[in-house]
């Protein structure tokens, strides 16, 4: 009974946090008008969270493994609620982004700890298997609700309640891991690989600067986005040779020497580089080309997030008799067959109606994918490397995101581009990615069913 009110307790967090990476999407206007901030500006208040959390994310997990889960569980939510206070509060655009950093940091201590507690707190087979289901259909119906809460809250209460609502159930979140959460050990004393975790925030960050700059076309200092590439490129062949050299590296490349893992944490990437996309390409459909106020367009998306529950619904049942890598494939599967009736649907430029079948399908492949090459991404391990694993997991899932959508979005919408169909350059971007997706998940060697 205990675990499962941990589970709720971590659910809830998973959600608010969640939420907070597409909440701001419909109210980036609001914001923009309030600060006197362009489009490009504002593309930070989105990418700077995502990417600061995913590269910070492994630090993180490595941290609850050396000073306490518990601990650095109450740390990263205590930092996350302020961040989301400073962020409700702040009266300048430069503070708002330095907010939103902030809060990316929160998550990436949070996050691997309250994941390492579930996975330790249920044995591995079908109890795991049921507690990471509901855990990726929290967060997943977070991702989606965060488009109808922010159309809602910005249209009844203005933008800086998108972050100010978070605040009391952070508090809640908080009371409940002192009350619920094991007490840790005593912290171990071990150097820590910041300059690690340094270069793997900079690389994505880098190389979406350089993606999105270059597709504007129109730099007054043309050398800057090459250059900002390059550096993207140099900064994750140092990350390899700091993490090969430091003596207690961020991710031990032992740690990799599970074929399992590695081929699961890629399979992720890929896959929610293409499901990040599709969120943003529904938004921009839905608003720019027919015209949906904020609150028409979060509401449109309400099958999306009716889908994701009934697919965390089917997903533990068939997960336990067909095993992760079927369900993976599945929903890599459902996933481009999604992409492809987005590009349809707004090359037709169909109403919204149209597109509730990519919707479905996108809840299915959210639902079974990552459900899927989330338990084969932490299969087998232990009280010594959890932590890390579930660190590495999310990293995956999160900075393959945020890079899907730099990537995939940056070139389909590309004024350089300008008289081509972005939404099925898009599209066709996603599917290419999902082919290797499908293609790295068909070789993850996994059992037919999850061990009793």
């Amino acid at each position: 009974m205990r675990a499962w009110l941990v589970l709720c307790c971590m659910a809830m967090l998973q959600f608010l946090i969640a939420v907070d990476v597409t909440v701001v999407n419909v109210a980036l206007p609001s914001i923009g008008a309030d600060f006197g901030a362009d489009g490009g500006q504002l593309t930070w208040v989105v990418v700077g969270y995502t990417i600061t959390g995913g590269g910070l994310l492994m630090l993180g997990g490595r941290l609850g493994d050396v000073l306490g889960r518990r601990r650095v569980l109450l740390a990263g939510t205590a930092v996350f609620g302020a961040a989301s206070l400073l962020a409700g509060l702040a009266p300048s655009f430069p503070l708002l982004v330095g907010a939103r950093l902030l809060q990316g940091a929160g998550e990436a201590l949070a996050l691997p700890a309250a994941m390492a507690v579930i996975v330790l707190m249920f044995p591995e087979g079908p109890r795991r298997s049921r507690a990471l289901s509901v855990w990726a259909a929290v967060a997943s119906c977070g991702l989606v609700l965060g488009f109808v809460l922010s159309g809602i809250i910005t249209e009844l209460l203005g933008w800086r309640w998108v972050f100010l609502v978070a605040v009391p159930f952070i508090l809640a979140a908080l009371a409940a891991v002192l009350l619920l959460v094991p007490a840790d050990p005593p912290a171990e004393r071990t150097a820590l690989d910041l300059p690690g975790s340094l270069l793997l925030t900079a690389a994505p960050l880098l190389f979406a600067y350089g993606v999105v700059e270059t597709g504007e076309g129109d730099s007054a200092q043309p050398w800057l986005p090459p250059l900002a590439l390059a550096g993207a490129a140099l900064a994750a062949i140092l990350f390899v040779s700091v993490e090969r050299r430091a003596a207690n590296p961020l991710v031990p490349l032992r740690f990799f020497r599970n074929r399992s893992r590695v081929l699961a944490n890629l399979a992720t990437a890929l896959l929610s580089a293409a499901l990040s996309t599709s969120f943003l390409l529904f938004t921009y459909y839905l608003q720019n080309q027919l015209g949906l106020s904020p609150l028409e367009a979060g509401l449109t998306l309400l099958p999306l997030a009716v889908s994701l529950i009934a697919a965390s619904i089917v997903v533990p049942q068939l997960l336990g008799r067909f095993g992760a890598r079927v369900c993976a494939l599945a929903g890599v599967g459902f996933t481009a067959l999604a992409m492809a009736a987005i590009a349809l649907t707004t090359h037709l430029g169909a109403n919204a109606a149209a597109m509730m079948p990519a919707m479905i399908l996108i809840a299915a492949g959210m639902g079974f994918g990552i459900v899927g090459l989330q338990y084969a991404a932490v299969s087998g391990v232990t009280e010594h490397d959890a932590g890390i694993a579930s660190g590495v997991q999310r990293a995956a899932d999160q900075l393959g995101g945020s890079t899907g959508v730099t990537l995939y979005v940056g070139i389909g919408f590309a004024p350089v581009l300008n008289g081509t169909d972005p939404f099925l350059t898009s599209s066709l971007l996603a599917i290419a990615g999902l082919t290797a997706s499908g293609a790295i998940a068909w070789r993850i060697a996994m059992p037919a069913t999850p061990p009793e």
